[in-house]
């Protein structure tokens, strides 16, 4: 299927690995100027062809100085996709609520939500005059946030309810609002031996491998596996497409089945 997007304009973020790197190849794939910031550029964002900028998206001046260079870049803007989030996951706490710190949820609000917040404020005037289209990437933990660290699901959740809000506000406007919201999905946070999940394995008293084995039938994922990097782009490429013009203010579940409510 022709997505009909050569030539369109977009910014990734959190775009060095893992949905985001896999959403700049994507959009790549179909013709889309890509500015791709992360806080690091790694060699695989480079291999995209994307125009890849070094951005900390954490802190309060960080999304509207990437959305100005961006612009500068690319003209026009007619895509924001807000994929940062996650964090330093080996840092975060696995007992709880009670473990959490100030900083735990300071930090994962600001990466998870208030990065989106800003980014999403700068970028908008320009996404009026295009009629253009944002897509936040969530969690289904925004719906189970039991399922993982507090600090971050709900932070997913204030995400998911940004976007429903975004949405009805510039519809009108011709700007589309959707959230993509992915389960447990193939990239560092579960499998870097220094990421969330090697240190949830370690406060369980398992092996890692054994984790992230067990972990599609310990979270309810009817698939058996873990989700892919790609799956998740090739939902968000058709979003942002003309074939998915009707679509806004939906959240699109891609978890394998693991949230189990209507």
């Amino acid at each position: 299927m022709d997505l009909r997007l050569t030539g369109k304009t977009a910014v990734v973020t959190g775009a060095s690995r893992g949905i985001g790197l896999a959403i700049v190849r994507a959009l790549r794939d179909e013709g889309v100027r890509v500015v791709a910031a992360a806080r690091t550029i790694t060699p695989e964002l480079k291999e995209t062809g994307a125009i890849a900028l070094a951005a900390d998206l954490s802190t309060p001046d960080g999304p509207a100085a990437l959305i100005e260079r961006a612009l500068a870049e690319l003209g026009e803007l007619d895509l924001l996709v807000n994929n940062v989030g996650g964090g330093d996951m080996s840092d975060r706490p696995v007992g709880g609520f009670l473990d959490a710190t100030d900083d735990h949820w300071l930090r994962d609000h600001e990466l998870n939500f208030l990065s989106a917040v800003r980014a999403t404020r700068a970028a908008m005037p320009g996404l009026v005059r295009s009629r253009g289209t944002v897509i936040n990437i969530s969690s289904n933990g925004a719906r189970l946030p039991h399922a993982g660290p507090v600090t971050y699901t709900t932070a997913k959740a204030a995400l998911t309810a940004f976007g429903k809000a975004l949405a009805e506000e510039f519809g009108p406007q011709g700007v589309r609002v959707n959230t993509v919201s992915p389960g447990a999905t193939r990239t560092a946070l579960w499998e870097s031996p220094d990421g969330y999940g090697a240190a949830l394995a370690g406060a369980l008293g398992v092996e890692h491998e054994q984790l992230l084995a067990q972990l599609p039938a310990g979270t309810g994922m009817t698939t058996g596996r873990l989700v892919e990097p790609g799956e998740v782009a090739a939902l968000v490429t058709w979003l942002a497409s003309p074939h998915a013009a009707s679509v806004t203010g939906a959240d699109y579940v891609i978890d394998g089945g693991a949230v189990k409510t209507v």
